[in-house]
């Protein structure tokens, strides 16, 4: 768990499940890409290193969320999906929070680099991935809705 002031990371396990599939949900709607994963395979999965999603509270309420998957296709390497801030929440800091969790974690767990794929008019965020240190890599996966393709080492930032 990570704490800022009023804003509190923390990563979800089986009781945080309805907040953590509305704010996939949202996700979803947000940025028009299809849900791969069931809720059931989403409760299933919460808390185990398959599925790491971290929240972040602010104020009391859910903010956002982000999920780091292992990428077996790639040694040492993890996946970061699905990083998510309510438009309420903008601005504050809430995004960079949520990837330091993750990358802390991936870090911890051995993890040497971290992939996601996006797509390009997520102008926004590929400008935060990019000042971050993520780099424009090969196509790692046969995701149909990614554009771009991007990784950054845990060892330099």
């Amino acid at each position: 768990m990570s704490d800022n002031g009023d804003m509190e990371i923390l990563r979800a396990s089986v009781a945080h499940f309805e907040e953590a599939t509305a704010l996939l949900d949202e996700y979803y709607a947000a940025v028009g890409v299809l849900q791969p994963e069931s809720a059931e395979t989403i409760r299933s999965l919460l808390g185990t290193n398959e599925y790491c999603l971290w929240i972040a509270y602010l104020e009391g309420a859910p903010a956002g969320c982000v999920v780091l998957r292992p990428l077996p296709s790639v040694d040492h390497a993890g996946e970061c999906k699905r990083l998510y801030v309510r438009p309420r929440f903008r601005r504050r800091g809430i995004a960079e929070a949520l990837l330091d969790a993750l990358e802390a974690h991936a870090g911890a767990e051995g993890i040497r680099w971290v992939y996601l794929d996006s797509k390009d008019d997520l102008d926004v965020a590929i400008r935060m991935y990019k000042k971050r240190g993520y780099q424009p890599c090969e196509p790692y996966n046969q995701n149909p809705q990614a554009t771009i393709y991007l990784r950054r080492p845990l060892t330099a930032r």
